[in-house]
C-alpha cells in the first residue's frame, strides 16, 4: 500500500481503482505530455499505475496520487522512485511529478515534491535525490529549482528509454543532497 503523507492542503496516497480514469484523462492530454513520451493508449496509462504499485509494493515507497480535498481526488502523482536505467548518476533515486493542467499553478507539484523529499531524507535516510527533464520544460525546472535542487553541471545525458534522435531524448539532471535540502537526514 504505501504511506500517506500530509500538506496543508494536499494528500499524497496510495493508488486506488477509479484513479486510473484520473491517470488517462491526464496522460492522454498533450499539455501534459508536452514534455514526456506519450502514452498511447489506455493499457499503456494503466501500466504506468502498475508499476508504481509495484514500486510501492517492492520498496515502500514510490509515486503518490495527490489529491486536492475539497478541489480534486486525483490532480496527479509525485514521488520517489529508483532509477530504472544505468547512465552516470546510477544508482540513483528520482524525484518526479506529472498534474493535470487543470491544476497546473496552483503550487501543487513543488507542495508534494517537498513532502516526498521529506519522506526520502527523513524516513529512507536518502543522502541525495535526483530530477531530470527536457531543457525546453521550464515548468519542471523551476520546481526542481524552488526545492534547492541544483542543475549538474555537465549531467546532461541522453535518456536511453528514448529513442535515438527523438527531440525528447536529451535530459538535465538536477541533484539535491540531503545536507542541502534543509530537511533534516
Amino acid at each position: 500500500m504505501g504511506p500517506v503523507l500530509r500538506t496543508g492542503r494536499l494528500v499524497l496516497r496510495p493508488w486506488r481503482p477509479h484513479d486510473r480514469d484520473g491517470l488517462w484523462r491526464m496522460q492522454s492530454n498533450p499539455a501534459t505530455m508536452q514534455f514526456l513520451m506519450p502514452v498511447p493508449d489506455r493499457a499503456a496509462s494503466d501500466a504506468v499505475a502498475d508499476r508504481a504499485e509495484a514500486h510501492f509494493a517492492r520498496h515502500g515507497f514510490g509515486l503518490w496520487v495527490v489529491e486536492a480535498p475539497g478541489v480534486t481526488d486525483f490532480a496527479g502523482y509525485t514521488g520517489l522512485v529508483h532509477v530504472p536505467y544505468d547512465e552516470h548518476f546510477t544508482p540513483a533515486v528520482e524525484i518526479g511529478w506529472r498534474f493535470d493542467p487543470a491544476f497546473w499553478g496552483r503550487g501543487y507539484a513543488t507542495e508534494a515534491a517537498r513532502a516526498a523529499l521529506r519522506f526520502g531524507f527523513e524516513t529512507l535516510g536518502l543522502k541525495e535525490v535526483v530530477a531530470i527533464t527536457v531543457p525546453a520544460n521550464r515548468r519542471s525546472r523551476a520546481v526542481m529549482e524552488r526545492l534547492a535542487m541544483v542543475q549538474d553541471a555537465g549531467g546532461d545525458f541522453d535518456l536511453p528509454t528514448v529513442p535515438v534522435g527523438h527531440p525528447l531524448r536529451r535530459q538535465v539532471l538536477y541533484r539535491l543532497k540531503a545536507h542541502a535540502s534543509g530537511v533534516s537526514a
